[in-house]
């Protein structure tokens, strides 16, 4: 896929946009006084593979969770701030990597001239988070509710509010709990300006309808070519999250590393428990970091033959299975003995 050409903004040790891979991210969601809660949870999502953490500085109090977080992650970190301009120098001065706010809410020229200068003199770039649910008042006038050119203009006034002070290190959010509107709004706002864009769908819900909503939103968007980084919004542990978007960015095929399981919806033919089989054969791929794809097919039709460009698959009959390699057969065994059998051809590739 050809994508879309913005410029590049560096956020710690991480690239958005230009080039650079799509990076995905999550929000801590620990209670902002809990410190030590914060550090863990940071931990555990960069164990799970997040490459930029949020968190969100509501008081001055809160400010002392940065230097902490970063002495345990070496993953870039972004304060989500809002209303208050001096919660951004005080989180610049902290060492943060990134601020997410909105000019147009801090006050004056002053504090947005203020915030523009300490976020230059650092090269930290500004995250401006258009929300559907909190569009100006002159805006929802204009246009009556939420569209996608309201998201739009929201967006570009307050990164010309910021272009007034010669800062353009900006990525942009034009997220709505709507997919169809938050599409339209990356759409629209990708032909106005070349910022990178964090794509969203906010407020998405929990893990299965969350999950569905993102990967229409996001995953359309991607497909043609629009998004620089990523967050899949879920009511869930935040660990989730970078789990599904991993696994969104491999299905779309933007993301490499690691084992790839296709497997076929069973049918009338199928004469081997094979969705437990194929569960068990996801569970057990996690541990494989091996750039392969591999098939879990029920009978001979889906097998080596729709499922020969796999690296290598399992095909069910009458209680057994045929290991196939690049639709290749290899051998036959049992239904007990399938899974094990295919990992041990899966070690030889």
């Amino acid at each position: 896929m050809i994508r879309r050409e913005t410029k590049a903004v560096t956020c710690g040790n991480i690239t958005i946009g230009g080039n650079s891979c799509i990076s995905i991210q999550s929000m801590l969601n620990v209670p902002a006084q809990d410190v030590q809660g914060n550090v863990e949870q940071a931990k555990r999502l960069a164990d799970a593979g997040c490459e930029i953490i949020r968190v969100a500085i509501p008081d001055k109090e809160a400010v002392r969770l940065i230097p902490a977080i970063k002495k345990a992650v070496s993953v870039p970190l972004v304060a989500d701030i809002h209303f208050d301009h001096t919660l951004a120098l005080e989180s610049v001065a902290a060492g943060i990597d990134k601020i997410r706010i909105n000019p147009g809410n801090i006050g004056g020229d002053e504090n947005v001239r203020a915030v523009a200068n300490a976020c230059k003199a650092k090269n930290i770039p500004i995250r401006i988070g258009v929300n559907a649910g909190s569009l100006e008042k002159e805006i929802l006038a204009k246009y009556g509710h939420p569209t996608p050119q309201a998201l739009c203009d929201s967006a570009l006034y307050h990164a010309s509010l910021l272009e007034k002070f010669d800062f353009d290190d900006i990525v942009l959010s034009l997220k709505s709990s709507d997919v169809q509107i938050m599409a339209d709004a990356y759409k629209l706002v990708s032909t106005r300006c070349r910022y990178p864009l964090h794509l969203g769908v906010t407020e998405a819900g929990t893990p299965r309808m969350g999950l569905l909503k993102s990967a229409a939103g996001i995953g359309g968007l991607l497909l043609d070519g629009i998004g620089d980084t990523i967050r899949v919004s879920l009511t869930a542990d935040p660990a989730e999250e970078v789990m599904v978007a991993k696994d969104l960015l491999k299905a779309i095929g933007l993301r490499k590393g690691g084992a790839r399981l296709v497997s076929c919806p069973t049918c009338g033919r199928t004469q081997v428990d094979l969705i437990a089989v194929a569960n068990e054969v996801e569970t057990r791929l996690e541990a494989v970091q091996k750039n392969i794809t591999v098939a879990v097919m029920g009978c001979i039709v889906n097998g080596p033959g729709e499922a020969r460009e796999a690296d290598i698959g399992m095909a069910g009959g009458k209680g057994k299975f045929a290991i196939f390699k690049k639709g290749v057969v290899l051998r036959t065994v049992s239904e007990e003995e399938a899974v094990d059998a295919l990992m041990e051809e899966i070690a030889l590739l």
